[in-house]
């Protein structure tokens, strides 16, 4: 008797998680029309490249800028 007790409630609380999950899962698909609006929002790759060698050529400037103050 007690095995059966078990085994309806561990049915009842798979089904209750399950359900939870089920939700879970719905709530989390994005919308149809909402995914093309942040593709298109994402800046291009060579954009970020360019940008990112001009970040680094100024950091080296001024680290070769520090370095010729130090030894001055």
């Amino acid at each position: 008797m007690r095995a059966a007790f078990s085994l309806l409630a561990l049915v009842i609380v798979a089904a209750i998680v399950l359900s939870l999950v089920k939700k879970q899962a719905t709530a989390l698909k994005p919308a149809a029309g909402g995914a093309s609006a942040v593709t298109t929002a994402l800046p291009q790759p060579k954009a970020v490249g360019q940008q990112v060698q001009s970040s680094l050529d100024e950091a080296a400037k001024r680290t070769a800028d520090a370095a010729s103050a130090a030894t001055n």
